[in-house]
């Protein structure tokens, strides 16, 4: 590897030393450095026999290379390696990002006053991400545009039914079967296409040591072109979800934390991206369907669990969650919506 490197990163020097990060990447990851003791990060395909779409860490350098100079702070790509003799399986290098990787999004520890400069940067990140022009930055074949919700609805859904039928099936879950039936019916009329990250949480940006500044935004294994709001309500889950259900603080009290509302929040990106406040009906379906996403994403965790088949110790506590957040959208679609909202396509 040192090698082929070597020529490849401006002022780059063999030997290198690799050490795996810990925690949960599907695309194993490293932090290098060489002979200069310059740090650089390394992700590359798992090994062995993967689907044909799978861990497309081409993809992931696409569109962080696409990225390198607009205003969305993403860490300085440097080479792509396709040919698996070089390590076994494709890979990327970028540049190491030094700073905060934040887990809690009440931000413990911190002052209001930092609390509200953290999220307004990070609404601004976001913003700037929704805003970047996705043709002129070389993405226009990067995902399929228009129809988001349709496609993905589906998706999801043929994902949760793999769970749920067949001999080895696990124990469906009523309300994703109300949620299935539901959403589709229910979809906005507007059809938006935009650089969409697709799991753009607080714990996927590395924010400055010291200020609140976002250096970089990670893991973009799941980038697409599609629907802002999808991406956006997805980023607002923590105000719908509780820590014990997956990551959030809903029941906080924002006002004493220095943290915006979830209405607060949500009304600064619109401002920032150029567009009139989200219907309230529209934004319940746009939360309702990230949850439905999330519970699908968790069920297949949890079946690779059951199975055997999971890569992280954790498999099993974390899948155990679709049920709850599933159960959590489906009581807020009877709580805020009815057939009244239903879309006029």
């Amino acid at each position: 590897m040192a090698t082929w490197l070597d020529g490849r990163i401006p002022g780059f020097r063999a030997p290198v030393s690799a050490t795996r990060f810990k925690g949960g990447q599907s695309n194993p990851t490293y932090q290098l450095a060489d002979a200069n003791g310059t740090r650089y990060v390394l992700r590359k395909k798992p090994d062995g026999v993967l689907l044909p779409s799978a861990h497309a860490v081409d993809r992931e350098y696409r569109v962080i290379q696409a990225l390198q100079d607009t205003e969305v702070p993403v860490a300085r790509v440097h080479c792509l390696c396709e040919d698996p003799d070089v390590i076994g399986t494709a890979f990327y290098v970028m540049s190491f990002v030094d700073g905060r990787v934040l887990w809690d999004p009440a931000l413990p520890g911190m002052q209001p006053a930092e609390r509200r400069a953290m999220y307004d940067e990070m609404n601004r990140v976001v913003a700037a991400l929704h805003s970047v022009d996705h043709r002129a930055a070389g993405l226009a074949d990067y995902g399929r545009p228009g129809a988001f919700f349709d496609r993905q609805i589906a998706r999801w859904t043929r994902q949760y039914r793999a769970t749920v039928e067949g001999p080895d099936a696990i124990e469906p879950i009523e309300a994703m079967e109300r949620l299935i039936e539901w959403l589709p019916a229910h979809v906005p009329a507007d059809d938006e296409t935009c650089i969409f990250h697709g799991d753009l949480r607080l714990d996927n940006m590395i924010f400055h040591p010291t200020a609140p500044r976002v250096l970089a935004v990670l893991d973009w294994e799941l980038s697409t072109l599609g629907h802002p709001l999808a991406d956006f309500a997805y980023h607002a889950l923590p105000w719908r979800l509780t820590a014990q259900q997956f990551r959030g603080m809903a029941g906080a009290d924002y006002a004493a934390l220095g943290i915006p509302d979830e209405r607060a929040y949500l009304d600064a990106y619109c401002r920032r991206v150029g567009r009139p406040p989200v219907d309230p009906a529209e934004w319940e379906f746009y939360l309702a369907y990230s949850m439905f996403r999330l519970a699908a994403i968790l069920q297949g965790i949890l079946k690779r669990a059951k199975d055997g088949t999971a890569a992280s110790a954790q498999a099993q506590e974390t899948g155990a969650r679709a049920r709850p957040i599933a159960e959590a959208a489906w009581r807020q679609v009877k709580a805020h919506l009815s057939d009244a909202t239903r879309s006029p396509r």
